[in-house]
C-alpha cells in the first residue's frame, strides 16, 4: 500500500513540475486554456495548469528564411535565375500563432509570389541596375499582407540574379566595347593636350630665339661621333624670315 502512495506522489510531483516553464529573453509564450487564448508569458520562470493549460513558444528575434531561385521571365522576355533572403520578426506572438498555421512557410511563399510578380513587370536592365529598390518595393508588397499575422517583414534581399549563357557573352562583348571607346577617347584627348604643349614650345623657342640654341646643342650631340656628316640647306635664321615673310 505504501508503495501506491510513493507512486502517486511521484505523479503529483511530476505533473506539478511539468507546469513550470522557462521563458528565454528573446521569447514569448502563448498561453492556451482548454483549447482558447488566456495570454502571452514574458520572460522568466513561469507556472502554468498542467494538463489544462497549454504553452506555445515563439521566439521573437529577427528570422532569416531562405527563397529558393525562382525562374522568372523579366518584361523584355529574358529569362533569369533569382534567389533571395527575406528577414522577418514576430510582433505579436499571439496573432502568429491563431492567425497562421505556420507564418514563417506563409512568409517564405507569399515572398516568392512578389518576387515573380514585380521581376515580371520589369526589364532586365532595370533589374540588374536598380536591384535594391526592386527589393524594397517587393518588401512593401510582403509586409503589407503579412502585417495582420503580427510579423514584420524587416527586409529583403536579392542575392543572385542568373543569366542565360548566351546573354552573359553579349554583355562581356558589350562592356569590352565601352571598354575600347573609352580608352580610345582618353588616348585622343591625351594626344590633343600633347599636340597642344609641343604647339606652345614651338611658338615660344621662336619668339625667344631658343630655337637657334636648341639646333646648336642638337649639332653638338650629333657630331661627337666624327663618322656623322651634318648638312644645313639653309639657316635656320633665313628660314625664320621666310616663315615671317609667307605669314605677311
Amino acid at each position: 500500500m505504501e508503495w501506491a502512495f510513493v507512486v502517486l506522489g511521484v505523479l503529483i510531483f511530476l505533473l506539478i513540475l511539468s507546469g513550470i516553464k522557462i521563458i528565454n529573453q528573446y521569447e514569448r509564450g502563448v498561453v492556451l486554456t482548454l483549447g482558447s487564448y488566456s495570454y502571452t508569458l514574458s520572460p522568466g520562470l513561469k507556472i502554468v495548469i498542467p494538463i489544462i493549460q497549454r504553452v506555445i513558444i515563439v521566439d521573437m528575434r529577427i528570422t532569416t528564411s531562405d527563397i529558393p531561385q525562382q525562374e522568372v521571365i523579366t518584361k523584355d522576355n529574358v529569362p533569369v535565375g533569382i534567389n533571395a533572403v527575406v528577414y522577418f520578426q514576430v510582433e505579436r506572438p499571439e496573432d502568429a500563432v491563431l492567425k497562421i498555421q505556420d507564418y514563417a512557410y506563409a512568409i517564405t511563399q507569399y515572398a516568392q509570389t512578389a518576387l515573380r510578380d514585380i521581376i515580371g513587370g520589369v526589364e532586365l536592365d532595370t533589374l540588374l541596375t536598380e536591384r535594391e529598390k526592386i527589393a524594397e518595393e517587393i518588401k512593401i508588397i510582403v509586409d503589407k499582407e503579412t502585417a495582420e499575422w503580427g510579423v514584420n517583414v524587416t527586409s529583403i534581399k536579392m542575392q543572385d540574379i542568373e543569366l542565360p549563357a548566351d546573354m552573359k557573352r553579349v554583355m562581356a562583348k558589350q562592356a569590352e566595347a565601352e571598354r575600347e571607346r573609352r580608352a580610345t577617347i582618353i588616348r585622343a584627348h591625351g594626344e590633343l593636350a600633347a599636340s597642344e604643349n609641343l604647339k606652345k614650345a614651338m611658338e615660344n623657342m621662336s619668339n625667344s630665339g631658343a630655337i637657334s640654341l636648341r639646333t646648336l646643342q642638337t649639332i653638338e650631340a650629333t657630331t661627337a661621333n666624327p663618322a656623322n656628316t651634318i648638312i644645313f640647306a639653309l639657316p635656320t635664321e633665313i628660314l625664320a624670315g621666310l616663315r615671317e615673310l609667307f605669314k605677311k
